[in-house]
């Protein structure tokens, strides 16, 4: 099957929020299963369909119990909160800690057009609110403070001009043990 390249940061399709989807048809379907193998070819554990240039509030995710998708996902509820460690497949090779809601409830529907809450105090949280804020046009980039931001803007540049062969960075790769969403 085909896959779709990721849209790395940079890319202004990755800051534009992502329109409602009005139809349930065959051509979301198959869309629905280009961003499974995408998802799965990057070692992903969620991709957004902004991330493959889509602007459809859909996602797609697999945190070990199948493959699944949310359509018109929507943030019911949240408490408490938590900081861990997130990388995302649209700035490759980096991961920051990230606070985020420890609960979550989201809403949405899936291909048949069922109802599907969710509620999770646990990695799939994470995953679901990372996922949501690529729906929005917020990148893990936008939840860092100043700080940590000017570092991994400085990182990315770095390693642009590495890729172009222009010097070589003091950053070993990074590692593709980590889950990426």
């Amino acid at each position: 099957m085909d896959t779709y390249p990721i849209r790395q940061f940079g890319d202004p399709v990755l800051k534009q929020r992502a329109r409602e989807v009005t139809e349930l048809d065959g051509a979301l379907a198959r869309l629905v299963d280009t961003m499974f193998e995408t998802m799965y070819e990057a070692a992903g554990v969620g991709l957004a369909a902004p991330q493959v240039g889509m602007q459809k509030r859909l996602f797609t995710y697999d945190v070990g119990e199948g493959p699944q998708v949310m359509v018109n996902p929507v943030v019911a509820e949240t408490a408490g909160e938590w900081s861990h460690e997130e990388g995302c497949l649209s700035v490759p090779g980096l991961s920051f800690e990230v606070v985020r809601a420890e609960r979550v409830v989201v809403q949405g529907v899936d291909l048949d057009g069922n109802e599907v809450i969710v509620e999770d105090d646990d990695f799939l949280g994470r995953v679901f609110l990372h996922e949501i804020d690529h729906l929005d046009g917020i990148l893990v980039l936008d939840r860092l403070d100043a700080d940590q931001r000017k570092l991994a803007l400085r990182e990315l540049r770095d390693r642009e001009l590495v890729d172009a062969g222009r010097f070589d960075s003091p950053f070993p790769p990074a590692s593709r043990s980590r889950p990426r969403l």
